[in-house]
């Protein structure tokens, strides 16, 4: 192979490659030498500056998005439209419409693999998942678009699956460690405000995973769609990946409110000790619904009937499929994780 084919073969596209998770794999993949193209609405002059080729877009604009896939090897679709509220037709534009631009991208320029980055939402049921695995059907009953929308995207990300394009979807729950923008900092706005309740018992488990374990996943998913047909569904312990979609987490489900309340005690911040029941938490997220729904209020509500349900109920997942699969091993444990993080944010105070 030539030196510039074996470049072209190692190529990557990282959309949302700005995002916190995005970010970190563009790290990786700069540090093993790697092409590296981000797709993304801010700029990023430091990785320019460090040969990233940067396609300024958003997932909208379907034509900039197939164009971004001309020389690419491998896609790793990051981005999506988050959150738990909103309109349908934003998260379905963003979420559904730019993943079919980007599989149209692969399809016509060559790319021969890509990794999805979903959401264990996808599987949401209203209710306990405790040691659920990839056998749980998709959701078509949620009420919030971010899980819908990423359901239907995951599913034809993986229809799309062929000996020419492989793919794999990813479902990492709940990212966080230094550098979070959004999980812990949120989580800690609300506490210091005195806006943070325990919703129900207080006792529901959940699984966590830390970033850099997350980054780890997405390579290993890249390299097992990569040897993808050196092995087959038979052989020795292992199944092939392609077409397949794999919870990503720590492996170490936590009681969420101990968790919290341990973070705020080594922060020096008071513990959250008020509760609220599920169903008023439920019923409480449903009238602010609709007042968002009818109102001029900006922002997302303060309580969902989802974020009531996420808050209150187990989600922790089985790694076996990942494990067995894609030889993922989480290397950041949750104790190492936290202390990072605790001492990351008492420097930066």
């Amino acid at each position: 192979m030539s030196p510039a084919a074996s470049a072209a073969s190692r190529a990557a596209l990282v959309t949302g490659g700005t995002g916190f998770l995005g970010r970190r794999l563009v790290e990786r993949l700069l540090a093993a030498g790697r092409e590296v193209t981000v797709l993304g609405r801010t700029p990023a002059p430091d990785l320019e500056r460090r040969g990233v080729r940067f396609v300024r877009t958003s997932l909208d604009d379907a034509a900039a998005v197939t164009a971004a896939c001309a020389g690419i090897a491998t896609v790793f679709h990051v981005a999506a439209k988050v959150g738990v509220w909103g309109r349908y037709g934003d998260f379905f534009r963003t979420n559904v419409l730019g993943t079919r631009a980007l599989l149209a991208g692969c399809q016509r320029h060559g790319v021969a693999r890509i990794v999805y980055t979903s959401t264990p939402s996808v599987v949401y049921n209203g209710r306990d998942l405790a040691g659920a695995d990839e056998s749980l059907p998709l959701t078509t009953a949620c009420p919030s678009p971010y899980p819908l929308t990423k359901a239907i995207a995951e599913q034809e990300v993986l229809a799309a699956n062929s000996a020419a394009l492989r793919t794999i979807a990813l479902r990492p729950h709940l990212i966080w460690g230094v550098g979070d923008p959004h999980l812990v900092p949120r989580v800690l706005a609300r506490a210091r405000a005195g806006r943070l309740r325990i919703v129900g018992a207080g006792r529901n488990r959940v699984d966590m995973v830390h970033v850099d374990n997350a980054v780890d996943a997405h390579l290993l998913a890249e390299q097992a769609l990569a040897v993808c047909d050196s092995f087959a569904d038979t052989g020795p312990g292992r199944r092939r990946a392609d077409g397949r979609a794999f919870f990503v987490t720590n492996g170490e489900p936590v009681v969420l409110w101990d968790w919290i309340n341990g973070l705020l005690r080594a922060l020096g911040e008071p513990p959250v000790t008020k509760h609220i029941s599920l169903g008023t938490a439920a019923a409480v997220g449903r009238l602010c619904e609709v007042l968002w729904s009818v109102l001029p209020v900006g922002g997302e509500p303060p309580m969902t009937r989802f974020i009531a349900a996420e808050l209150a109920k187990e989600h922790w997942f089985d790694l076996t499929a990942a494990r067995r699969d894609l030889g993922y091993e989480p290397r950041v444990t949750m104790a190492a994780g936290t202390a990072e993080l605790v001492a990351n944010l008492r420097n930066a105070d």
